[in-house]
């Protein structure tokens, strides 16, 4: 079984590797349009969705590989479905919270979220790992969490959608870091887990009436594609490009968000924002010059 300790990072770049991450923040940057399209339907049924049809996609991948093994070995190990269950609880909520975002009209606190997550991921090593900051990564905490009272002040109460995806994110990489599977047999384990409740709560709205699938269909559908893909060719580029790259491609998804958000769904972008992203994008720049000095050192 390929486990996550035996995926050395790489100390070069390789073409394959940045052509999938690359694609992977593209597709997510445009993710905003489509989930646009789904706005009249409520976040719980398209995570539904994006769970259910994601299973077919990812398990063929897997069959293509030939590692479905691994999976029928995850399933059957208690230590590492109890993980993989921590792990599906998490995206699930990452995935409802943005969907929610979008749809509501808060793309730009998703923005935010994303922007923040890795420093809150530098932070999390700091109180978890006891991993030792140098002083411009604590100059970029620093910014982050003056941002973030910044909006605060501003609208009288904390920006949540965007502290809940930086939080959930943060924590579902952490954990998937320990969960000693490769990460599209990881994805197929999580979505296989969640299958549980989404086909429930499926079944709920349709016994109900409160279901969108029959005039909703193919987008519906579509939400499987919208999730696995992007994933799976993040994971698969991860492995081929140094951290320190991947550090920065990561920027590209929320500032794609960023610019959709304001120049195509016409989020207002009043004062406060205009002095608390500025000193997230200073913060970014301080985090990412400290992992390419500590790198060339």
């Amino acid at each position: 079984m390929t486990r996550f300790n035996d995926i050395s990072p790489k100390s070069e770049d390789s073409p394959a590797g940045l052509a999938f991450a690359i694609s992977s923040y593209f597709l997510w940057g445009f993710l905003p349009l489509y989930m646009k399209m789904l706005s009249h339907v409520p976040a719980a049924e398209v995570v539904v969705h994006r769970v259910i049809w994601s299973i077919p996609i990812a398990g063929l991948v897997l069959i293509l590989l030939g590692r479905t093994q691994d999976i029928k070995e995850a399933l059957t190990t208690p230590k590492m479905l109890a993980m993989g269950c921590v792990t599906a609880a998490l995206i699930s909520v990452n995935w409802g919270i943005y969907v929610w975002a979008i749809n509501s009209g808060h793309a730009l606190d998703a923005a935010l979220g994303y922007y923040i997550n890795p420093l809150f991921s530098v932070f999390m090593g700091f109180a978890l790992l006891k991993e030792r900051l140098s002083r411009l990564q604590w100059a970029a905490i620093a910014l982050a969490f003056a941002a973030v009272v910044v909006l605060t002040i501003d609208a009288g109460r904390l920006p949540l959608a965007a502290i809940g995806l930086t939080v959930s994110w943060g924590f579902y990489a952490f954990f998937k870091k320990s969960l000693p599977i490769g990460p599209n047999q990881g994805f197929l384990l999580e979505v296989l887990i969640l299958s549980v409740p989404a086909l429930a709560y499926w079944g709920y709205l349709g016994s109900t009436g409160n279901s969108h699938f029959d005039t909703d269909m193919w987008l519906l559908l579509g939400c499987g594609v919208v999730t696995s893909v992007p994933l799976m060719l993040y994971a698969n580029g991860a492995k081929r490009l140094r951290l320190t790259t991947i550090a920065i491609l990561q920027y590209i998804a929320p500032t794609m968000i960023f610019l959709v958000a304001v120049f195509v769904f016409g989020e207002p972008f009043g004062t406060a924002r205009g002095i608390a992203f500025p000193m997230i994008w200073a913060a970014l720049i301080l985090y990412t010059y400290s992992m390419v000095r500590n790198r060339e050192q």
